[in-house]
């Protein structure tokens, strides 16, 4: 979805320092691929450009301008996805001020996702349930889509071959899922660290991380802070699955919510891991249901800064509705933007 950070491609492995608790956006500056089209000129996007897969449908927006680019997604009072909303139904607003929307799509697009598969000793038990969820996670996605595991106890390994950084064979993934430990400490922040910048290898736009584990850590070089900024500066949503037994002590919910609502994604906490697979199905069809909306902030000034973000939706006859994405972005800062065509609102 578009999906450079502003003023470069993000394309190393670099953890950046934020405030706790804050939640970036990813602010597209990309290259071209096929299928280009312009927008207005009234929203300031000169050089605005689009890319399809052979599929005019799955249209991701690109853009040589600083362009904030949001996955909503839109559920009502019971969890059902709303389908069907059109660009009037959205307002953005940027630190309370309302944007000019310049892109909107809801377009099912491939996408990259990578499991994060806590396999230390706490873990064991639930092995057989993860692999039936990693198959049925790919199984209900996009043909497109490409996947890679990351496994992690005390030490982390990437669970597919060298030689595969991604991949969409049903064996392979469940055989990279097994491929792990099964015993010894936690280090989840390590192993979710590494999946983030494994990311900038995807050839696919979207990018989101799966990490399923019980939120503890007791044996990463990094701390939950580093994640966290890491995270929050990177083109992933992350869902966080966490396993929680009750005979564990060392284990903590709130990493999980934490590092999920920082990304726009969501935490599941299933009551045993039989659940597993239904909650992945789920995550794989609200990445294919979610709106994408762009927008050029009404404020051009290049200062790093954090913007807080709200989308609000207001769709006739469809009652309360629930909306989910992003908190915030950080502003490009210095010479990583040079120029930005300011938008009308």
């Amino acid at each position: 979805m578009a999906l450079m950070k502003p003023g470069r491609e993000r394309r190393r492995a670099e953890v950046l320092r934020a405030p706790m608790g804050v939640t970036p956006l990813k602010v597209a500056r990309v290259a071209l691929v096929p299928l280009l089209f312009v927008l207005a000129a009234a929203s300031g996007l000169s050089r605005l450009r689009s890319s399809a897969a052979n599929d005019p449908k799955s249209q991701v927006l690109r853009s040589e301008a600083d362009l904030v680019v949001l996955p909503v997604t839109v559920t009502d009072h019971k969890g059902n996805f709303i389908p069907e909303l059109t660009q009037g139904d959205f307002r953005v607003f940027e630190n309370g001020h309302a944007q000019t929307i310049s892109y909107f799509a809801h377009n099912d697009v491939p996408v990259t996702v990578g499991l994060v598969i806590d396999s230390s000793g706490s873990m064991r038990p639930n092995r057989d349930e993860v692999a039936q969820a990693a198959k049925d996670l790919l199984i209900s996605s996009n043909a497109r889509d490409e996947f890679f595991v990351v496994n992690f106890n005390e030490s982390v390994s990437f669970g597919l071959p060298p030689i595969v950084p991604f991949t969409n064979d049903v064996a392979q993934l469940q055989q990279g899922v097994l491929s792990g430990p099964s015993a010894g400490m936690t280090a989840l922040y390590d192993a979710t660290s590494l999946a983030v910048n494994h990311l900038a290898m995807a050839t696919n736009d979207k990018k989101a991380l799966i990490v399923i584990s019980d939120g503890g850590d007791n044996a990463s070089h990094k701390n939950f802070r580093q994640l966290l900024d890491s995270a929050q500066h990177s083109d992933a949503i992350v869902y966080t699955i966490g396993i929680i037994s009750e005979l564990e002590s060392d284990v903590n919910p709130g990493v999980l919510r934490t590092l999920a609502g920082a990304t726009g994604g969501d935490a599941y906490f299933p009551k045993s891991a039989a659940d597993l697979p239904g909650i992945c199905q789920h995550i794989a069809r609200e990445l294919r249901e979610q709106y994408t909306i762009g927008y050029i902030s009404a404020n051009p000034t290049h200062d790093g800064s954090y913007r807080k973000l709200r989308v609000a939706v207001h769709a006739p006859g469809q009652g309360g509705l629930a909306v989910r994405t992003r908190a915030g972005y950080f502003a490009p800062s210095g010479a990583a933007g040079a120029s930005v065509a300011k938008s009308g609102g």
